[in-house]
């Protein structure tokens, strides 16, 4: 409990000192074209987005994949009623990666 806390004070240190450091613009390039900086962030944040995304939806889809294999392995006459909602569960994982690339896309239609 004790290092779980340690490490929770810790990390919202760190996010204290990096915000404090990323919010911090100089005097000339803010004048001067800052805006160059902004997207190079949007496009890390797009390429990030959809790749964690990716694998979070991979990650997903082979779990769900493999529980019901293995359902149906176990059960071969439950086949009908695993088939249908691990196909309908998988959709909703792979609407999820969706979603994360339409916003990627929207991001990059900012620069």
């Amino acid at each position: 409990m004790i290092r779980r806390s340690t490490f929770s004070i810790l990390v919202a240190l760190l996010f204290v000192a990096v915000a404090s450091v990323a919010m911090a613009a100089e005097e000339g390039a803010a004048a001067a074209g800052g805006d160059s900086n902004v997207k190079a962030v949007i496009a890390l944040a797009a390429g990030f987005g959809i790749a964690i995304a990716a694998f979070g939806g991979a990650l997903g889809q082979s779990r769900a994949i493999a529980a019901g294999l293995e359902g149906i392995a176990r059960n071969p006459s439950a086949q009908n009623k695993i088939f249908i909602p691990m196909i309908v569960g998988l959709a909703l994982i792979e609407s999820l990666v969706i979603y994360a690339l339409v916003i990627a896309f929207v991001l990059v239609g900012k620069l």
